[in-house]
């Protein structure tokens, strides 16, 4: 099924990759053309699946690899998947309190970064976005880069199942930046626009993860837990906190519930 994809090159499968995530980002702002708001426990729910991806994809597709090719390597398999997923988070952590944005769900008064005032919200939003999609782009980058590294723990179908992952919690996510700008006064076309321009990051991470794979292949598992765990910081710093701040707690759980357990059916079924 996937045999066309083989034949191409790992940065053309990245850039393939993402621009399908890209594409269910601007899926997502589409919903401005439709409506100004949207029900704020469908919000909730689609939040909390995508929280819920992102786990499944950070372990399923990330994590686990990245210890089977430590123990091939004959190195301790503790030593790259802790000091690369701490370090994935800590990256995250350093840029989240640098550059200036705002999440979808707070007002303007508690944007973060250094000097956000000085900017508009609709920066703001794209930034905090744009700054959670980094991670994302990285992952895809890498998995495609481990396939042609010949890792043996390493599949294309495990890639392309977590480009599809990727992609399916993008869409909230393009909603959660158009719909707001939309409220604040922007036309539906600069909504849309800027919702769709936050996924813009994702083919430019893809080919960063991909080089690295490829001219480092010894670091190979290093990378992979360090994309989970930016992504694990993503989702507790902001998913999570995002999809219960309307007080749908329990639906936004369970949605989270379904998001893993999709995102892991899609990496056993394909991986």
């Amino acid at each position: 099924m996937w045999e066309w994809v083989a034949q191409l090159s790992p940065a053309m499968q990245a850039l393939l990759g993402t621009m399908f995530t890209w594409g269910m980002t601007a899926l997502g702002a589409t919903i401005v053309y439709m409506t100004k708001s949207i029900n704020a426990r469908l919000m909730d729910s689609m939040l909390g699946f995508a929280g819920g991806v992102m786990i499944a994809a950070s372990f399923w597709s990330l994590l686990a690899p990245a210890i089977e090719m430590a123990e091939q390597d004959a190195m301790p398999a503790l030593l790259p998947t802790t000091v690369g997923f701490l370090a994935g988070g800590l990256f995250l952590a350093v840029v989240d309190k640098l550059i200036p944005h705002v999440h979808p769900t707070s007002p303007i008064e508690d944007a973060e970064g250094i000097r956000p005032q000085k900017r508009k919200r609709s920066t703001l939003l794209v930034l905090a976005i744009t700054l959670h999609n980094i991670p994302e782009g990285l992952a895809v980058g890498v998995a495609f880069g481990a396939v042609a590294a010949d890792f043996p723990s390493a599949s294309l179908t495990g890639a392309i199942a977590l480009a599809i992952g990727i992609g399916i919690q993008n869409f909230p996510e393009g909603a959660a930046v158009s719909l707001p700008l939309r409220r604040d006064g922007l036309s539906r076309r600069r909504s849309f626009f800027y919702g769709q321009l936050s996924g813009m990051v994702e083919p430019v991470a893809a080919l960063v993860g991909v080089w690295a794979v490829l001219v480092m292949e010894p670091l190979l598992p290093f990378a992979l837990s360090f994309a989970a765990g930016a992504m694990i910081f993503v989702v507790v710093e902001e998913v999570i906190p995002g999809s219960q701040e309307n007080g749908h707690k329990d639906m936004a759980s369970m949605a989270l519930m379904l998001g893993f357990t999709i995102m892991m059916m899609l990496d056993v079924a394909l991986g």
